[in-house]
Order: C-alpha cells, then sequence, then structure tokens
C-alpha cells in the first residue's frame, strides 16, 4: 500500500518490489489479486499516467512503449497508454531538438547527430524528419 500511495505501480513491478522482500508468491498473488480487485492497482491506469509523463519530458512512443514493456505492460493497456498521450508527437519532437539543439542541421553531420538524439528520445522516422525540416517558428507545418 506504500508504494501505491506515493504513484501508480504495474503489478510486474509490485511482484518484483514484495519479491524482494522475500515474500512468497502465492501471497503476492493474493494480495495483488486483492489491490486489483479494488481499483487499487490497474495496470491500464498506470499505463496511461506513465505514458503522459514521459511525453511531457519529451520522449518519442518508441521510447514509452519499450519503457512501458519493461515494466509488464502490453496489449491493450500499451494501445490505450499511447491513446491517452494527448500530444503531437511531431510537433513535440521539434521542440525537443529546438531545446537541446540552438538552431536547424547546416550539415550532414550535424544532421546526423540531432537525428541520433531524436532516435535515443524514441521518435519514429517521420517525426524526426519533420523535426529536423521544421523550426519552431515555422506557422504553416
Amino acid at each position: 500500500m506504500a508504494a501505491l500511495a506515493r504513484r501508480e505501480h504495474s503489478r510486474r513491478e509490485l511482484e518484483r518490489k514484495l519479491g524482494a522482500r522475500g515474500l512468497d508468491g502465492a501471497v503476492i498473488e493474493a494480495a495483488l489479486n486483492d489491490l486489483a480487485g479494488r481499483g487499487l492497482q490497474d495496470d491500464g491506469r498506470f499505463a496511461a499516467s506513465y505514458a503522459r509523463s514521459r511525453a511531457g519530458r519529451g520522449f518519442g512512443p518508441r521510447r514509452i512503449v519499450a519503457e512501458l514493456r519493461e515494466r509488464g505492460i502490453d496489449g491493450a493497456a500499451l494501445t490505450g497508454a499511447l491513446d491517452a498521450v494527448e500530444v503531437d508527437f511531431r510537433t513535440l519532437a521539434r521542440e525537443v531538438r529546438a531545446r537541446k539543439f540552438s538552431r536547424p542541421p547546416q550539415s550532414l553531420p550535424e544532421r546526423a547527430k540531432q537525428t541520433r538524439f531524436l532516435e535515443y528520445r524514441g521518435f519514429e522516422a517521420d517525426h524526426i524528419r519533420h523535426a529536423l525540416e521544421h523550426t519552431t517558428d515555422d506557422e504553416d507545418f
């Protein structure tokens, strides 16, 4: 309960934390089923909250999906999480690029460097292309 009071957790995260404390697997399973039954732990709610948080920090959909999978989220909860993010990732990629780099790429090595940065942040190819071709001052994108 203390872990859930601070922030949302996925079922897998809670299993790992409780298992590290030496609790029996059957006890952990029963406790998690009880929490889920009472609506205190919900992977869908966790995934949506986590995705919104990471997008707010400037991460793209590929990175968010990978991180959610590491935390045991898949299927409908994963799809719902990306739907819950009310962000245009193309615009977000432009903003992230502009914060990190003072100007658009002027040469091929600069373009490669900015592309690698945006790939690391988890943006898809069309998001990156848009971010590199449009500055934050562009009105018609």
